[in-house]
């Protein structure tokens, strides 16, 4: 047998535990399972990808961009209070 040691931010782990709880597994269990499939699969047992932006997240980075680069073609406004009665 040999120990590891790691650190975890406590939120993590709390939640993550509870998990393990409720299907009836230790902490050491899951950590056992996951390195099995680690060897099992010769890879990260489950998919690793960066976060993608959605179409309306992608449209509103590059109208961003183009306030950004052209400012004198967007209105602004100096209060909340212009900005609002602008919007209704």
């Amino acid at each position: 047998m040999a120990n590891i040691n790691i650190r975890i931010d406590s939120d993590i782990k709390k939640n993550a535990e509870a998990v393990f709880a409720n299907i009836g597994i230790t902490p050491t269990a899951a950590i056992n399972l996951f390195y099995k499939q680690v060897i099992r699969t010769k890879s990260i047992p489950f998919e690793l990808k960066a976060d993608i932006p959605n179409v309306k997240t992608v449209f509103a980075l590059d109208e961003l961009e183009q306030m950004e680069k052209n400012p004198e073609k967007y209105k602004g406004h100096s209060s909340v209070d212009s900005l609002m009665k602008d919007l209704l």
